[in-house]
């Protein structure tokens, strides 16, 4: 099953500068004014080599430059890779609504499968543009910045006892970002421990939490240098990964509401009689009673979301049976059927609402945000004619969809918090 290996990390030296001036979130969540705000903290800031283009606009050259800026710094000793191969064990401690949380997990390298093996499986559908972009990047440095984050089944305990007996003491780097999360790594070379956790791993299958464009670019990358350069692929079969136990306490996943936008005509009262024959429609709710009646869904495992259209109307949508699903998913598997996100595209958006698969991709008529405020100030503002708020998808039913085979729709989950990149990358090449 999966196959992981220790590797010779590459990470900041002390004459780059402060944890927390070098490290910075994922590059697809960084505004062009964020990025600049990073680099003014510190010129080394990550963001440099993992997001090179300072704005769309920019032309292909940035990829170059970043692989002239990674070369820079290697020999200037900002970079360094550590000298023996080890795994990172990776902490974040955060809080949500008040709620203490950590998440801890371990970094190696993973050997790349392609998904039909079954070994390693995805969970969301991706975007072939972001792809192009990381595939760039990759062939201009040989080098993965950031991790993928990954989730595996640990019931009987092999693998999360033995990473958090080696982080017993303190750790390697730590610091707390903008956000109050709490960043820490602690460096593991010590054989024995990797090679039990190794063993422990061997039997395990892994699913993809968030860095499904990351992975399909790693094996893209794995398949160009088996063309071009087949005598001297490196670790290039290997992508790296931080790898977290489904079973962990720490493990928050936020919902991603959709925000619909631009149609040509809008009409509540005729949104809410079509759907009234597949759902229990209760209308006319400020945001806290909409809000309690969405957690009361979820805590009942029923399928449910909420209609915002303005004028503080709040309206609660509950599937009454699961059968519509069935007749319009076939195909599909019970697990894909019943998840909130697919009851919303396939009766509301596709089958009311007139939005195709093609579109929600292209993001025509529909945006994701995993932020309600800025959901329901997009319609306040008249900048969108209405939006749905929805529950969080379940860690066990990321597992069951992806179990079978499938995937669920874009932007079905946002796993909080995002990995910090900048902590420890793996050269390549």
């Amino acid at each position: 099953m999966a196959e992981i290996k220790p590797f010779n990390g590459l990470r900041f030296t002390d004459k780059a500068g402060k944890a927390n001036e070098l490290c910075c979130p994922p590059y697809d969540i960084i505004s062009p004014e964020e990025r600049q705000e990073y680099l003014s903290k510190n010129p080394c800031n990550i963001i440099r080599l993992e997001l090179p283009k300072s704005s769309p606009e920019d032309t292909d050259e940035a990829y170059a430059k970043a692989g002239e800026c990674l070369d820079k710094w290697l020999k200037d000793d900002i970079l360094r890779c550590d000298e023996k191969p080890g795994i990172y064990v990776y902490e974040m401690k955060f809080s949500v609504h008040g709620q203490e949380y950590a998440v801890k997990g371990f970094i190696s390298l993973v050997k790349l499968e392609e998904f039909s093996k079954g070994i390693i499986l995805p969970h969301e559908e991706t975007l072939s543009k972001a792809k192009a972009d990381r595939f760039e990047l990759m062939c201009a440095t040989g080098c993965n910045f950031s991790q993928i984050y990954s989730l595996y089944s640990d019931a009987e305990g092999e693998v999360f006892p033995l990473i958090d007996k080696a982080s017993i003491g303190a750790p390697d780097i730590s610091f707390t970002d903008a956000d109050g999360v709490t960043h820490s790594l602690w460096c593991v070379y010590d054989e024995d421990i990797i090679n039990a956790v190794s063993a422990g791993m061997a039997e395990k299958k892994l699913y993809i939490a968030d860095g499904h464009h990351r992975y399909e670019t790693a094996l893209k990358y794995k398949q160009h240098i088996a063309n071009t350069q087949p005598d001297n692929v490196g670790s290039s079969e290997y992508v790296t990964m931080m790898l977290v136990n489904m079973e962990n306490s720490g493990l928050v996943v936020f919902p991603t509401h959709r925000i619909v936008r631009d149609l040509p005509s809008f009409d509540y009262k005729a949104v809410v009689e079509k759907c009234s024959e597949y759902f229990e429609i209760t209308p006319y709710l400020n945001r806290e009673k909409g809000e309690i009646g969405l957690e009361k869904a979820y805590a009942e495992n029923k399928e449910a979301f909420v209609l915002f259209t303005g004028d503080n109307n709040y309206t609660l949508m509950v599937l009454k049976d699961a059968s519509a699903m069935e007749q319009l998913m076939p195909d599909a598997s019970k697990a894909l059927r019943e998840l909130d996100v697919s009851v919303l595209h396939t009766l509301v958006l596709e089958r009311i609402f007139g939005i195709d698969k093609e579109n929600m991709a292209e993001q025509i008529n529909l945006t994701y945000t995993r932020s309600a405020d800025e959901a329901i100030a997009a319609v306040d503002g008249q900048r969108a004619n209405c939006c749905f708020l929805l529950n969080p998808t379940h860690i066990t039913e990321i597992r069951d969809v992806a179990a079978v085979g499938e995937k669920m729709p874009q932007k079905s989950t946002y796993f909080y918090p995002k990995l910090t990149t900048g902590l420890v990358m793996n050269k390549i090449f």
